[in-house]
C-alpha cells in the first residue's frame, strides 16, 4: 500500500511539475510573438499574459492586446482574448474571443465587430512538423458597425478548414441570416420593401494543396493550391439567386485550368448593386450587361444565366471566345 502511495505522489509531482513546465512554455511563448512582431516593425502591445487551468487545462490570458502592420495599414485591438489547450496536448488550442467591441481599421476605414461567443479552435497532429488538422472558427450573432452605423450582423457564423487526407482540406463558410445593415443598404440603394436578410450565404469546397498545412507555412512558405473542387457558392437574397461550382486545376506559377458553372436569376438586380456600390464602375457597366445578356440569351432565359465557362491559357471563356483573364491562385 505504501508503494502504491509514493507511486501516485510521485506521479502527481511529476504531473504538477510538468503542467508548470507547461503552462511557463505556453505564456512565453505568446511573449515571444509579440517581440517577433515588434522586431518585424509592427506595434504589438499587449498589457498582460496570465496564467491558469491547473491542472488539466493550460491557459494564457491576454489582456489590452494591440496589433498593427504599419506595411499593410491593419490594426486591430481587443481588451482580452483567452488561448486554452489540454495539458496532456498543447496542439489542440482554443481562442476565446472577447465580447466587447474589437476594433479594426484598414486602408477602407474604421469599424468595430462585435460577436457573441467567438471561439477559434487549432487541432494540431502530434509531432514536430504540428500538422494542421483542423482550424475552425464560430461564433452566435454578430455585428459590425462603423461610422455610418450597422454595416451587417447574422445570427451565427461558421468557418472550418478539416483536413481530408494528406494535403486535401474541406472549407465551409456559413453565415445564417446575414443581414447587410442600415448604411450597406443605403450605399446600395436598396427599396425598403427589399428583403432584410440573405435566405442564404454559404461556401463549401474541397482543395488540395502542394503540402500539409503545418509549422513551415509560418516560418518558409504557405502551402499553394493545385487543386480547387469548388462544390458550391450561393448567395440567396430575396428573388436574387447566385450559384457557382467549379473544378479546376492550378500550375506552379498559380495559373487555373478547369471549368466554372455559374447559375444567376435576376442578374440586372445584381449588376445595379454592385453598380451602386462602387464595386463595377459606371463605365463598364453596358459592356458587362451586352456580354452577361448574351450568355442569358444562349441558355434561353433572358433573366437567367446558366452557362458553363472554360479557364485555359489564362483566361476564362465562353466556348472559344475570351471573357476574362483568369485570376492567379497564389497565398501569399
Amino acid at each position: 500500500m505504501r508503494k502504491v502511495m509514493w507511486i501516485v505522489a510521485l506521479a502527481a509531482l511529476a504531473w504538477c511539475g510538468w503542467w508548470w513546465f507547461a503552462s511557463a512554455g505556453l505564456r512565453g511563448a505568446v511573449q515571444t510573438w509579440f517581440d517577433a512582431q515588434r522586431a518585424q516593425g509592427w506595434q504589438a502591445e499587449v498589457g498582460a499574459v496570465e496564467g491558469g487551468g491547473f491542472p488539466l487545462t493550460l491557459q494564457a490570458g491576454l489582456r489590452d492586446i494591440a496589433l498593427a502592420d504599419p506595411a499593410a495599414g491593419l490594426a486591430i485591438e481587443t481588451e482580452a482574448l483567452d488561448i486554452a489547450a489540454p495539458a496532456w496536448w498543447p496542439g489542440d488550442v482554443t481562442v476565446t474571443l472577447d465580447d466587447a467591441p474589437i476594433l479594426i481599421a484598414s486602408p477602407l476605414g474604421q469599424s468595430t465587430l462585435t460577436m457573441a461567443d467567438g471561439v477559434m479552435a487549432l487541432n494540431l497532429h502530434p509531432g514536430t512538423a504540428l500538422e494542421l488538422e483542423a482550424l475552425g472558427w464560430t461564433a452566435g450573432p454578430w455585428q459590425v458597425d462603423d461610422a455610418d452605423g450597422l454595416r451587417m450582423q447574422a445570427n451565427d457564423l461558421t468557418l472550418t478548414m478539416e483536413q481530408v487526407e494528406g494535403a486535401q482540406y474541406a472549407l465551409v463558410a456559413t453565415a445564417d441570416t446575414f443581414t447587410p445593415g442600415a448604411a450597406t443598404r443605403r450605399g446600395l440603394r436598396l427599396p425598403e420593401n427589399f428583403p432584410r436578410a440573405f435566405d442564404s450565404l454559404q461556401l463549401r469546397a474541397d482543395v488540395t494543396f502542394d503540402q500539409p498545412w503545418d509549422r513551415r507555412a509560418l516560418d518558409q512558405r504557405r502551402p499553394q493550391p493545385r487543386v480547387v473542387d469548388l462544390h458550391l457558392v450561393e448567395a440567396i437574397w430575396g428573388d436574387m439567386k447566385f450559384n457557382l461550382s467549379a473544378d479546376l486545376t492550378v500550375d506552379v506559377q498559380g495559373v487555373p485550368t478547369g471549368t466554372i458553372a455559374i447559375q444567376a436569376e435576376n442578374w440586372r438586380d445584381m449588376l445595379d448593386m454592385s453598380e451602386a456600390a462602387g464595386l463595377l464602375p459606371t463605365q463598364l457597366r453596358g459592356q458587362a450587361e451586352g456580354v452577361l445578356q448574351a450568355l442569358a440569351g444562349a441558355s434561353g432565359n433572358e433573366n437567367t444565366l446558366d452557362v458553363e465557362l472554360s479557364v485555359r491559357d489564362g483566361a476564362i471563356r465562353l466556348g472559344f471566345i475570351p471573357l476574362a483573364p483568369a485570376p492567379r491562385l497564389i497565398l501569399r
